[in-house]
Protein backbone atom coordinates (compact mmCIF):
# COMPACT_ATOMS: atom_id res chain seq x y z
CA UNK A 1 0.00 0.00 0.00
CA UNK A 2 1.05 3.93 -1.10
CA UNK A 3 1.97 5.60 2.05
CA UNK A 4 1.85 9.56 2.79
CA UNK A 5 5.18 11.29 2.11
CA UNK A 6 4.51 14.46 3.40
CA UNK A 7 1.97 15.66 6.16
CA UNK A 8 0.97 19.55 4.12
CA UNK A 9 0.87 20.62 0.76
CA UNK A 10 1.71 24.44 -0.30
CA UNK A 11 1.04 27.03 -2.92
CA UNK A 12 1.56 30.36 -3.44
CA UNK A 13 -1.62 30.29 -5.72
CA UNK A 14 -5.35 31.22 -4.70
CA UNK A 15 -7.19 28.29 -3.67
CA UNK A 16 -9.96 29.77 -6.67
CA UNK A 17 -6.73 29.19 -8.76
CA UNK A 18 -5.20 26.28 -7.37
CA UNK A 19 -6.43 24.24 -10.67
CA UNK A 20 -3.12 25.78 -12.42
CA UNK A 21 -0.97 24.31 -9.77
CA UNK A 22 0.68 21.10 -11.20
CA UNK A 23 3.37 20.67 -8.97
CA UNK A 24 0.32 20.74 -5.57
CA UNK A 25 -1.49 18.33 -7.66
CA UNK A 26 1.01 15.81 -8.10
CA UNK A 27 2.26 16.04 -4.79
CA UNK A 28 -1.41 15.46 -3.59
CA UNK A 29 -2.19 12.68 -6.00
CA UNK A 30 1.33 10.62 -4.83
CA UNK A 31 1.37 11.66 -1.48
CA UNK A 32 -1.70 12.30 0.18
CA UNK A 33 -4.65 10.70 -1.99
CA UNK A 34 -3.12 6.96 -1.30
CA UNK A 35 -2.80 7.20 2.34
CA UNK A 36 -6.24 9.44 2.64
CA UNK A 37 -8.27 7.03 0.70
CA UNK A 38 -6.99 4.18 2.13
CA UNK A 39 -8.84 5.55 5.31
CA UNK A 40 -12.30 5.83 3.69
CA UNK A 41 -15.23 2.87 4.17
CA UNK A 42 -16.31 3.94 0.45
CA UNK A 43 -12.64 3.29 -0.84
CA UNK A 44 -13.29 -0.58 -2.18
CA UNK A 45 -9.61 -0.98 -3.47
CA UNK A 46 -7.78 -1.81 -0.14
CA UNK A 47 -7.37 -5.11 -0.78
CA UNK A 48 -6.07 -4.83 -4.21
CA UNK A 49 -2.21 -3.69 -4.70
CA UNK A 50 -2.59 -0.01 -5.59
CA UNK A 51 -0.75 1.31 -8.75
CA UNK A 52 -1.17 4.90 -9.15
CA UNK A 53 -4.02 7.80 -8.21
CA UNK A 54 -4.90 10.62 -10.27
CA UNK A 55 -7.12 13.11 -10.40
CA UNK A 56 -8.77 13.08 -14.10
CA UNK A 57 -10.85 15.83 -13.25
CA UNK A 58 -12.02 18.49 -11.22
CA UNK A 59 -15.34 20.31 -11.63
CA UNK A 60 -15.21 23.78 -10.33
CA UNK A 61 -18.37 24.16 -7.53
CA UNK A 62 -19.25 28.17 -6.33
CA UNK A 63 -19.69 27.97 -2.43
CA UNK A 64 -19.45 31.22 -0.33
CA UNK A 65 -16.29 33.19 -0.72
CA UNK A 66 -14.54 30.43 -2.90
CA UNK A 67 -14.94 26.77 -4.38
CA UNK A 68 -14.91 23.32 -4.31
CA UNK A 69 -13.87 20.87 -6.21
CA UNK A 70 -15.65 17.78 -7.48
CA UNK A 71 -12.82 15.27 -7.89
CA UNK A 72 -12.48 12.42 -9.98
CA UNK A 73 -9.76 10.20 -8.71
CA UNK A 74 -8.62 7.28 -11.27
CA UNK A 75 -7.15 4.44 -9.16
CA UNK A 76 -5.27 1.80 -11.24
CA UNK A 77 -3.78 -1.31 -9.92
CA UNK A 78 -1.36 -4.06 -10.67
CA UNK A 79 -3.77 -6.32 -11.89
CA UNK A 80 -7.35 -5.70 -13.39
CA UNK A 81 -9.83 -2.93 -13.98
CA UNK A 82 -9.17 0.85 -12.76
CA UNK A 83 -11.54 2.76 -10.67
CA UNK A 84 -13.13 6.03 -10.39
CA UNK A 85 -14.01 7.85 -7.07
CA UNK A 86 -15.93 11.05 -6.50
CA UNK A 87 -13.60 13.30 -4.08
CA UNK A 88 -15.51 16.86 -3.40
CA UNK A 89 -12.53 19.13 -2.09
CA UNK A 90 -12.39 22.49 -0.46
CA UNK A 91 -10.11 24.31 1.43
CA UNK A 92 -11.16 25.96 4.85
CA UNK A 93 -8.84 28.62 6.19
CA UNK A 94 -7.83 28.11 9.74
CA UNK A 95 -8.98 31.74 10.83
CA UNK A 96 -12.18 30.72 9.96
CA UNK A 97 -12.50 28.41 13.02
CA UNK A 98 -14.58 25.49 11.48
CA UNK A 99 -15.02 22.26 13.19
CA UNK A 100 -14.76 19.66 10.86
CA UNK A 101 -14.99 16.22 11.76
CA UNK A 102 -11.83 14.18 12.05
CA UNK A 103 -12.49 11.28 9.30
CA UNK A 104 -12.77 14.71 6.73
CA UNK A 105 -9.42 16.16 6.91
CA UNK A 106 -7.64 15.21 4.15
CA UNK A 107 -4.04 17.22 4.69
CA UNK A 108 -2.92 20.31 6.14
CA UNK A 109 -2.31 23.05 3.48
CA UNK A 110 -0.81 26.39 3.11
CA UNK A 111 -2.32 28.15 0.49
CA UNK A 112 -1.70 31.50 -0.74
CA UNK A 113 0.16 32.42 2.70
CA UNK A 114 -2.86 31.31 4.50
CA UNK A 115 -2.41 28.31 6.89
CA UNK A 116 -5.61 25.84 6.74
CA UNK A 117 -6.83 22.33 6.20
CA UNK A 118 -7.81 20.58 2.74
CA UNK A 119 -10.74 18.87 3.92
CA UNK A 120 -13.73 16.29 2.11
CA UNK A 121 -16.13 19.11 1.41
CA UNK A 122 -19.54 17.35 1.92
CA UNK A 123 -18.09 18.08 5.92
CA UNK A 124 -18.21 21.94 5.04
CA UNK A 125 -21.13 23.74 5.16
CA UNK A 126 -20.97 26.21 2.41
CA UNK A 127 -20.39 23.09 -0.02
CA UNK A 128 -23.49 21.18 1.42
CA UNK A 129 -25.81 24.52 0.94
CA UNK A 130 -24.32 24.86 -2.68
CA UNK A 131 -25.09 21.45 -3.81
CA UNK A 132 -28.93 22.47 -1.86
CA UNK A 133 -29.02 25.60 -3.97
CA UNK A 134 -28.32 24.31 -7.24
CA UNK A 135 -30.44 21.13 -6.88
CA UNK A 136 -33.77 23.11 -5.48
CA UNK A 137 -33.32 26.00 -8.70
CA UNK A 138 -32.21 23.30 -10.82
CA UNK A 139 -29.61 25.45 -11.46
CA UNK A 140 -26.27 23.98 -13.70
CA UNK A 141 -22.85 24.47 -13.21
CA UNK A 142 -20.75 25.00 -16.91
CA UNK A 143 -17.01 23.57 -17.14
CA UNK A 144 -14.14 23.64 -19.23
CA UNK A 145 -15.74 20.55 -20.17
CA UNK A 146 -19.28 19.77 -20.37
CA UNK A 147 -21.86 21.11 -17.08
CA UNK A 148 -22.78 19.62 -13.84
CA UNK A 149 -26.35 19.33 -14.76
CA UNK A 150 -28.98 19.40 -11.50
CA UNK A 151 -31.99 18.36 -12.30
CA UNK A 152 -34.80 19.03 -9.10
CA UNK A 153 -37.68 16.20 -8.66
CA UNK A 154 -41.33 16.02 -8.14
CA UNK A 155 -40.21 14.66 -4.53
CA UNK A 156 -39.09 18.57 -3.79
CA UNK A 157 -41.50 20.87 -1.96
CA UNK A 158 -41.90 23.88 -3.33
CA UNK A 159 -41.50 25.84 -0.08
CA UNK A 160 -38.03 25.04 0.29
CA UNK A 161 -36.75 26.78 -2.94
CA UNK A 162 -35.73 29.74 -1.13
CA UNK A 163 -36.11 29.13 2.97
CA UNK A 164 -33.00 28.50 4.47
CA UNK A 165 -32.31 24.91 5.76
CA UNK A 166 -30.27 22.99 7.88
CA UNK A 167 -27.51 20.44 6.89
CA UNK A 168 -25.36 17.81 8.43
CA UNK A 169 -23.32 14.69 7.42
CA UNK A 170 -25.10 11.52 7.99
CA UNK A 171 -22.77 9.48 10.38
CA UNK A 172 -22.81 5.98 8.72
CA UNK A 173 -20.18 4.45 7.05
CA UNK A 174 -21.43 3.13 3.94
CA UNK A 175 -20.29 2.84 0.19
CA UNK A 176 -21.54 6.02 -0.68
CA UNK A 177 -21.94 9.20 1.57
CA UNK A 178 -24.95 11.18 2.63
CA UNK A 179 -26.01 14.49 4.11
CA UNK A 180 -29.44 15.56 5.11
CA UNK A 181 -30.94 18.82 4.75
CA UNK A 182 -33.49 19.43 7.48
CA UNK A 183 -34.72 16.51 8.00
CA UNK A 184 -36.40 16.27 5.15
CA UNK A 185 -34.16 15.44 2.44
CA UNK A 186 -31.59 13.02 1.80
CA UNK A 187 -28.48 13.14 -0.59
CA UNK A 188 -26.72 10.81 -1.25
CA UNK A 189 -23.37 11.28 -2.95
CA UNK A 190 -21.72 8.21 -5.23
CA UNK A 191 -18.41 7.78 -4.15
CA UNK A 192 -17.22 4.69 -6.73
CA UNK A 193 -18.65 6.41 -10.33
CA UNK A 194 -19.21 4.39 -13.49
CA UNK A 195 -19.33 5.77 -17.09
CA UNK A 196 -23.05 5.09 -17.44
CA UNK A 197 -25.85 6.77 -15.34
CA UNK A 198 -26.55 5.06 -11.96
CA UNK A 199 -28.98 3.15 -12.24
CA UNK A 200 -30.28 3.92 -8.95
CA UNK A 201 -31.38 7.18 -10.11
CA UNK A 202 -32.74 5.93 -12.94
CA UNK A 203 -35.84 3.76 -11.00
CA UNK A 204 -35.97 6.20 -8.39
CA UNK A 205 -36.41 9.29 -10.91
CA UNK A 206 -39.16 6.69 -13.50
CA UNK A 207 -40.65 5.40 -10.85
CA UNK A 208 -41.80 8.93 -8.82
CA UNK A 209 -41.95 11.13 -12.19
CA UNK A 210 -44.34 8.53 -13.97
CA UNK A 211 -46.29 7.02 -11.19
CA UNK A 212 -48.01 7.42 -8.28
CA UNK A 213 -46.73 4.59 -6.34
CA UNK A 214 -45.96 6.25 -2.76
CA UNK A 215 -43.65 3.85 -1.11
CA UNK A 216 -40.23 4.83 -2.06
CA UNK A 217 -38.21 8.13 -0.70
CA UNK A 218 -39.27 10.39 -3.65
CA UNK A 219 -36.81 11.69 -6.14
CA UNK A 220 -36.73 15.09 -4.97
CA UNK A 221 -33.32 15.74 -7.65
CA UNK A 222 -29.53 14.70 -8.63
CA UNK A 223 -26.49 15.80 -9.97
CA UNK A 224 -24.74 14.48 -13.27
CA UNK A 225 -21.81 15.63 -15.17
CA UNK A 226 -22.78 15.80 -18.32
CA UNK A 227 -19.86 16.10 -21.47
CA UNK A 228 -20.53 16.39 -25.05
CA UNK A 229 -19.87 13.08 -26.86
CA UNK A 230 -19.08 10.91 -23.73
CA UNK A 231 -21.79 8.93 -21.41
CA UNK A 232 -23.35 10.71 -18.37
CA UNK A 233 -21.38 10.24 -15.41
CA UNK A 234 -24.38 10.13 -12.38
CA UNK A 235 -22.67 12.01 -9.10
CA UNK A 236 -25.54 12.27 -6.64
CA UNK A 237 -29.09 11.69 -6.16
CA UNK A 238 -31.66 13.63 -3.26
CA UNK A 239 -34.45 12.05 -2.15
CA UNK A 240 -37.03 12.91 0.42
CA UNK A 241 -36.32 11.46 3.87
CA UNK A 242 -38.62 9.22 5.94
CA UNK A 243 -39.05 7.72 8.97
CA UNK A 244 -38.78 3.91 9.80
CA UNK A 245 -38.72 1.87 12.68
CA UNK A 246 -36.55 -0.63 11.36
CA UNK A 247 -35.86 -2.50 8.20
CA UNK A 248 -38.21 -5.46 7.72
CA UNK A 249 -35.26 -8.26 8.31
CA UNK A 250 -35.24 -6.74 11.80
CA UNK A 251 -39.21 -7.23 11.86
CA UNK A 252 -39.40 -10.60 10.49
CA UNK A 253 -36.65 -11.45 13.22
CA UNK A 254 -38.61 -9.98 15.97
CA UNK A 255 -41.72 -11.89 14.91
CA UNK A 256 -39.65 -15.22 14.74
CA UNK A 257 -39.31 -14.60 18.38
CA UNK A 258 -42.60 -14.98 19.49
CA UNK A 259 -42.73 -18.08 16.58
CA UNK A 260 -39.77 -19.81 18.55
CA UNK A 261 -41.40 -19.23 22.09
CA UNK A 262 -44.65 -20.95 20.45
CA UNK A 263 -42.26 -23.82 19.49
CA UNK A 264 -40.91 -24.69 22.59
CA UNK A 265 -43.93 -24.63 24.37
CA UNK A 266 -44.70 -27.79 21.63
CA UNK A 267 -47.02 -25.11 19.74
CA UNK A 268 -46.99 -24.00 16.19
CA UNK A 269 -48.27 -20.83 16.14
CA UNK A 270 -48.10 -17.82 13.96
CA UNK A 271 -50.10 -14.45 14.81
CA UNK A 272 -52.59 -13.06 11.90
CA UNK A 273 -50.61 -9.82 12.13
CA UNK A 274 -47.59 -11.79 10.53
CA UNK A 275 -49.76 -12.95 8.00
CA UNK A 276 -51.47 -9.04 6.84
CA UNK A 277 -47.62 -7.85 7.06
CA UNK A 278 -46.25 -10.21 4.36
CA UNK A 279 -49.18 -9.86 2.27
CA UNK A 280 -48.92 -5.79 2.53
CA UNK A 281 -44.84 -6.07 1.53
CA UNK A 282 -46.71 -8.38 -1.29
CA UNK A 283 -49.02 -5.97 -2.10
CA UNK A 284 -46.60 -2.82 -1.89
CA UNK A 285 -43.86 -5.56 -4.59
CA UNK A 286 -46.53 -5.93 -6.54
CA UNK A 287 -47.54 -2.11 -6.94
CA UNK A 288 -43.49 -1.28 -7.44
CA UNK A 289 -43.55 -3.73 -10.28
CA UNK A 290 -47.14 -2.24 -11.84
CA UNK A 291 -45.27 1.20 -11.70
CA UNK A 292 -42.06 0.18 -13.62
CA UNK A 293 -44.74 -1.17 -16.13
CA UNK A 294 -44.81 1.23 -18.15
CA UNK A 295 -45.65 0.23 -22.34
CA UNK A 296 -45.52 4.17 -23.15
CA UNK A 297 -42.25 4.76 -21.40
CA UNK A 298 -38.95 5.36 -23.29
CA UNK A 299 -36.68 3.00 -24.36
CA UNK A 300 -34.87 2.08 -20.73
CA UNK A 301 -37.94 1.16 -19.11
CA UNK A 302 -40.61 -0.13 -22.03
CA UNK A 303 -41.86 -3.77 -21.29
CA UNK A 304 -40.14 -5.98 -23.70
CA UNK A 305 -40.53 -10.11 -24.41
CA UNK A 306 -38.24 -12.96 -23.79
CA UNK A 307 -35.75 -12.90 -26.33
CA UNK A 308 -32.70 -15.12 -27.34
CA UNK A 309 -30.56 -12.48 -26.03
CA UNK A 310 -32.29 -12.52 -22.82
CA UNK A 311 -32.28 -16.50 -23.07
CA UNK A 312 -28.97 -17.11 -23.75
CA UNK A 313 -27.88 -14.42 -21.15
CA UNK A 314 -30.10 -16.22 -18.30
CA UNK A 315 -28.80 -19.47 -19.31
CA UNK A 316 -25.10 -18.60 -19.26
CA UNK A 317 -25.07 -16.70 -15.90
CA UNK A 318 -26.89 -19.80 -14.24
CA UNK A 319 -24.71 -22.18 -16.02
CA UNK A 320 -21.95 -20.43 -14.75
CA UNK A 321 -22.71 -20.12 -11.55
CA UNK A 322 -23.98 -23.68 -11.30
CA UNK A 323 -19.84 -24.73 -12.21
CA UNK A 324 -18.33 -22.76 -9.74
CA UNK A 325 -20.53 -23.84 -6.91
CA UNK A 326 -20.19 -27.11 -7.96
CA UNK A 327 -16.27 -27.28 -7.74
CA UNK A 328 -15.95 -25.05 -4.46
CA UNK A 329 -18.46 -27.96 -3.14
CA UNK A 330 -16.77 -30.73 -4.11
CA UNK A 331 -13.63 -29.19 -2.67
CA UNK A 332 -14.86 -28.17 0.41
CA UNK A 333 -17.51 -30.82 1.14
CA UNK A 334 -14.71 -32.91 3.70
CA UNK A 335 -14.99 -29.87 5.76
CA UNK A 336 -18.56 -30.18 6.33
CA UNK A 337 -19.33 -32.41 9.47
CA UNK A 338 -22.91 -31.66 10.04
CA UNK A 339 -24.62 -34.79 8.61
CA UNK A 340 -28.06 -33.00 7.86
CA UNK A 341 -25.35 -30.42 5.88
CA UNK A 342 -24.04 -33.55 4.12
CA UNK A 343 -27.15 -34.81 2.89
CA UNK A 344 -27.85 -32.17 1.31
CA UNK A 345 -24.58 -31.10 -0.42
CA UNK A 346 -24.93 -34.68 -1.72
CA UNK A 347 -28.50 -34.41 -2.97
CA UNK A 348 -27.20 -31.24 -5.04
CA UNK A 349 -24.04 -33.16 -6.11
CA UNK A 350 -25.88 -36.09 -7.46
CA UNK A 351 -28.70 -33.89 -9.26
CA UNK A 352 -26.33 -31.69 -11.63
CA UNK A 353 -27.68 -33.98 -14.75
CA UNK A 354 -31.33 -32.84 -13.45
CA UNK A 355 -30.50 -29.23 -12.79
CA UNK A 356 -28.76 -28.75 -16.26
CA UNK A 357 -31.53 -30.32 -17.94
CA UNK A 358 -33.81 -28.14 -16.45
CA UNK A 359 -31.81 -24.78 -16.93
CA UNK A 360 -31.23 -25.64 -20.76
CA UNK A 361 -35.57 -25.25 -20.80
CA UNK A 362 -34.84 -21.36 -20.17
CA UNK A 363 -32.99 -21.66 -24.00
CA UNK A 364 -36.01 -23.84 -25.79
CA UNK A 365 -39.11 -23.41 -23.39
CA UNK A 366 -42.00 -21.20 -24.96
CA UNK A 367 -42.46 -18.02 -22.63
CA UNK A 368 -45.10 -15.01 -23.36
CA UNK A 369 -44.43 -13.53 -20.31
CA UNK A 370 -42.86 -10.01 -20.38
CA UNK A 371 -39.71 -8.69 -18.57
CA UNK A 372 -39.58 -4.92 -17.16
CA UNK A 373 -36.39 -3.15 -15.12
CA UNK A 374 -37.16 -4.63 -11.76
CA UNK A 375 -35.48 -3.84 -8.30
CA UNK A 376 -32.58 -6.23 -8.58
CA UNK A 377 -31.47 -6.92 -5.12
CA UNK A 378 -34.88 -7.08 -3.37
CA UNK A 379 -34.86 -8.54 -0.07
CA UNK A 380 -35.73 -8.13 3.73
CA UNK A 381 -32.95 -4.86 4.14
CA UNK A 382 -33.63 -3.66 1.61
CA UNK A 383 -37.50 -2.24 3.09
CA UNK A 384 -38.02 -0.26 5.72
CA UNK A 385 -41.36 -0.55 8.03
CA UNK A 386 -42.37 2.31 9.17
CA UNK A 387 -45.35 2.70 11.45
CA UNK A 388 -48.40 1.06 9.59
CA UNK A 389 -46.93 0.60 5.95
CA UNK A 390 -43.66 -0.31 4.17
CA UNK A 391 -40.98 2.09 2.08
CA UNK A 392 -38.61 0.32 -0.57
CA UNK A 393 -34.99 1.25 -0.91
CA UNK A 394 -31.33 0.85 -2.55
CA UNK A 395 -32.51 0.70 -6.30
CA UNK A 396 -28.69 0.63 -7.15
CA UNK A 397 -29.02 -3.45 -8.01
CA UNK A 398 -27.05 -6.42 -7.52
CA UNK A 399 -23.66 -5.03 -6.11
CA UNK A 400 -21.04 -7.93 -7.77
CA UNK A 401 -23.12 -6.99 -11.23
CA UNK A 402 -21.46 -4.50 -13.44
CA UNK A 403 -23.52 -1.35 -14.00
CA UNK A 404 -24.72 -2.77 -17.52
CA UNK A 405 -26.13 -6.05 -16.23
CA UNK A 406 -28.47 -4.03 -13.61
CA UNK A 407 -30.27 -2.16 -16.17
CA UNK A 408 -30.96 -5.47 -18.00
CA UNK A 409 -34.72 -6.01 -18.04
CA UNK A 410 -36.19 -9.49 -15.96
CA UNK A 411 -39.79 -10.80 -14.67
CA UNK A 412 -40.23 -9.45 -11.80
CA UNK A 413 -40.43 -12.71 -10.40
CA UNK A 414 -36.72 -12.14 -9.96
CA UNK A 415 -37.06 -9.67 -7.52
CA UNK A 416 -39.85 -11.93 -5.85
CA UNK A 417 -37.39 -14.99 -5.64
CA UNK A 418 -34.93 -12.70 -4.08
CA UNK A 419 -37.39 -11.95 -1.01
CA UNK A 420 -38.65 -15.52 -0.69
CA UNK A 421 -35.14 -16.60 -0.30
CA UNK A 422 -34.59 -13.68 2.43
CA UNK A 423 -37.61 -15.05 4.12
CA UNK A 424 -35.86 -18.78 4.03
CA UNK A 425 -33.07 -17.11 5.29
CA UNK A 426 -34.87 -15.80 8.07
CA UNK A 427 -36.60 -18.59 9.39
CA UNK A 428 -34.00 -20.62 8.69
CA UNK A 429 -31.15 -18.60 10.42
CA UNK A 430 -33.47 -19.01 13.29
CA UNK A 431 -34.47 -22.13 13.78
CA UNK A 432 -31.51 -23.81 12.66
CA UNK A 433 -28.72 -21.81 14.79
CA UNK A 434 -30.71 -20.61 17.33
CA UNK A 435 -28.98 -22.03 20.67
CA UNK A 436 -32.75 -23.00 22.32
CA UNK A 437 -34.15 -24.49 19.04
CA UNK A 438 -30.90 -26.79 18.88
CA UNK A 439 -31.63 -28.30 21.72
CA UNK A 440 -34.50 -30.13 19.86
CA UNK A 441 -34.33 -32.86 17.44
CA UNK A 442 -33.01 -31.25 14.15
CA UNK A 443 -35.34 -32.97 12.16
CA UNK A 444 -38.44 -31.47 14.07
CA UNK A 445 -36.79 -28.18 14.19
CA UNK A 446 -36.25 -28.32 10.03
CA UNK A 447 -39.78 -29.51 9.83
CA UNK A 448 -40.94 -26.76 11.65
CA UNK A 449 -39.04 -23.84 9.74
CA UNK A 450 -40.03 -25.99 6.62
CA UNK A 451 -43.64 -25.28 7.27
CA UNK A 452 -43.76 -21.96 8.40
CA UNK A 453 -41.26 -20.82 5.41
CA UNK A 454 -43.78 -22.60 3.07
CA UNK A 455 -46.74 -20.79 4.52
CA UNK A 456 -45.15 -17.15 4.22
CA UNK A 457 -44.00 -18.06 0.48
CA UNK A 458 -47.55 -19.42 -0.05
CA UNK A 459 -48.88 -16.23 1.46
CA UNK A 460 -47.06 -13.63 -0.33
CA UNK A 461 -47.30 -15.45 -3.62
CA UNK A 462 -51.18 -15.05 -3.78
CA UNK A 463 -51.42 -11.66 -2.40
CA UNK A 464 -48.72 -11.03 -5.25
CA UNK A 465 -50.24 -12.30 -8.01
CA UNK A 466 -53.70 -11.06 -6.92
CA UNK A 467 -52.65 -7.35 -6.48
CA UNK A 468 -52.13 -7.81 -10.69
CA UNK A 469 -55.10 -9.22 -11.50
CA UNK A 470 -55.65 -12.00 -14.20
CA UNK A 471 -54.25 -12.15 -16.76
CA UNK A 472 -51.56 -9.65 -16.79
CA UNK A 473 -48.72 -9.56 -19.88
CA UNK A 474 -45.50 -9.86 -17.05
CA UNK A 475 -47.18 -13.23 -16.44
CA UNK A 476 -48.70 -15.46 -19.06
CA UNK A 477 -49.74 -18.21 -17.14
CA UNK A 478 -49.58 -20.56 -13.69
CA UNK A 479 -46.60 -22.44 -15.80
CA UNK A 480 -44.90 -19.75 -16.81
CA UNK A 481 -44.74 -18.34 -13.04
CA UNK A 482 -43.61 -21.43 -11.93
CA UNK A 483 -41.21 -22.60 -14.37
CA UNK A 484 -39.49 -18.33 -13.84
CA UNK A 485 -39.86 -18.54 -10.27
CA UNK A 486 -37.78 -21.78 -10.04
CA UNK A 487 -35.06 -20.80 -12.12
CA UNK A 488 -34.49 -17.63 -9.99
CA UNK A 489 -35.28 -19.14 -6.91
CA UNK A 490 -32.34 -21.65 -7.98
CA UNK A 491 -29.76 -18.84 -9.07
CA UNK A 492 -30.45 -17.00 -5.82
CA UNK A 493 -29.69 -20.19 -3.69
CA UNK A 494 -26.74 -21.16 -5.92
CA UNK A 495 -25.54 -17.54 -5.45
CA UNK A 496 -25.45 -17.58 -1.80
CA UNK A 497 -23.67 -21.18 -1.96
CA UNK A 498 -20.89 -19.48 -2.55
CA UNK A 499 -20.55 -16.72 0.35
CA UNK A 500 -21.77 -19.13 2.61
CA UNK A 501 -18.72 -21.57 1.56
CA UNK A 502 -16.33 -18.73 1.45
CA UNK A 503 -17.51 -16.29 4.54
CA UNK A 504 -19.75 -18.46 6.95
CA UNK A 505 -19.64 -22.15 6.52
CA UNK A 506 -21.79 -22.31 9.58
CA UNK A 507 -24.61 -21.20 7.20
CA UNK A 508 -23.85 -23.75 4.23
CA UNK A 509 -27.12 -25.46 5.09
CA UNK A 510 -29.36 -22.40 4.94
CA UNK A 511 -28.36 -21.97 1.03
CA UNK A 512 -28.42 -25.82 0.07
CA UNK A 513 -31.57 -26.46 1.55
CA UNK A 514 -32.98 -23.96 -0.74
CA UNK A 515 -31.63 -25.36 -3.65
CA UNK A 516 -32.62 -28.74 -2.69
CA UNK A 517 -36.04 -27.56 -2.40
CA UNK A 518 -35.92 -26.59 -5.96
CA UNK A 519 -34.98 -29.60 -6.86
CA UNK A 520 -37.72 -31.33 -5.29
CA UNK A 521 -39.90 -29.00 -7.48
CA UNK A 522 -38.19 -29.88 -10.82
CA UNK A 523 -38.66 -33.64 -9.67
CA UNK A 524 -42.05 -33.46 -9.85
CA UNK A 525 -42.21 -31.12 -13.02
CA UNK A 526 -40.82 -34.84 -14.20
CA UNK A 527 -43.63 -37.26 -12.95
Amino acid sequence: MIQSKINSLNSKIAWEKIRADTELFDNFEKNVLPAYMNTCRWFAGKARIQKAFKVTTALEIPIEESMALLMIVTVSYEDGEIENYLLPVSFIDASHNKDIAPKGIITLAYINNKRGIIVDAIYDERFQQAIFYHLAHAENIGQAKGKVDFTRGKGFLGEDINAPISSRVLPVDSSNSAIVFGDKYFLKLYRKLFTETNPEVDMVEFITEHSNFAFIPAFAGSLVWKEDLNPDITLGMMQRMVENQADSWIQTGEQLEDFVEAFMAKSFSIKEEVFQQVELLAQRTAEMHLALYNTEAEKMFVPVNFDDTYRKFLHDRLTNLLDKRYNLLIDNYTKITDVVTRKLAWDFMEARELIDEFADGILTKPILSQRIRIHGDYHLGQVLATQNDYIIIDFEGEPESSITDRKIKHSPLKDVAGMIRSYHYAISAKMLNDAIALKFEPHLVQTVADRWYKLIQQTFMDKYLDTFGHPHPLFKNNNEINFLMLIYLLEKAVYELGYEINYRPDWVKIPLKGIVNVIREIEKLKM
